[in-house]
């Protein structure tokens, strides 16, 4: 075999092998791509006991409670077409409130509630940190001031 024809050979192996690698690497990752899933999503699936996933929501109005030992919190996370019940133990950011988007990091016990190891709490376009709220930002003077 001329080394022209061997050259080719490693050449459309090579190909082959990232098609490959790259075919394999899509479907592991299929279900793992979405950034968290929505309780309707979890109600559907039915996610296995143990299998650490991201749950995204609303925490619902009036769901959130606070045991004695001041850490442990527990909340329903809702898309709106289905509810989750969940519960966290830990110090949750200051956004984190009823009414407020909310992706929880976690895993389903075997009774069906979602134990969050971490809470990353959402706001919308328009926040502001409370220390500035009643401020805007001049564009001349390149400042802030009182709004009037």
């Amino acid at each position: 075999m001329k080394a022209k024809h061997q050259r080719l050979i490693l050449a459309l192996v090579a190909v082959l092998a990232l098609i490959g690698a790259g075919l394999l690497a899509a479907s592991a990752l299929r279900d793992e791509a979405a950034y968290f899933y929505a309780p309707a999503d979890v109600r559907a699936k039915g996610f296995e006991a143990g299998k650490a996933i991201r749950l995204g929501g609303m925490v619902v109005r009036g769901s959130l409670t606070r045991a004695a030992d001041g850490v442990t919190i527990h909340f329903e996370v809702t898309d709106g077409k289905a509810t989750v019940p969940a519960v966290f133990k830990g110090i949750a950011p200051d956004l984190f409130k009823e009414g407020s988007g909310v992706v929880a990091e976690g895993a389903f016990d075997s009774m069906g509630t979602f134990v969050a190891t971490n809470l990353l709490a959402k706001h919308d376009e328009r926040y502001m940190p409370r220390e500035l709220e009643g401020l805007r930002y001049d564009e001349k003077t390149r400042e802030m001031k009182a709004e009037r």
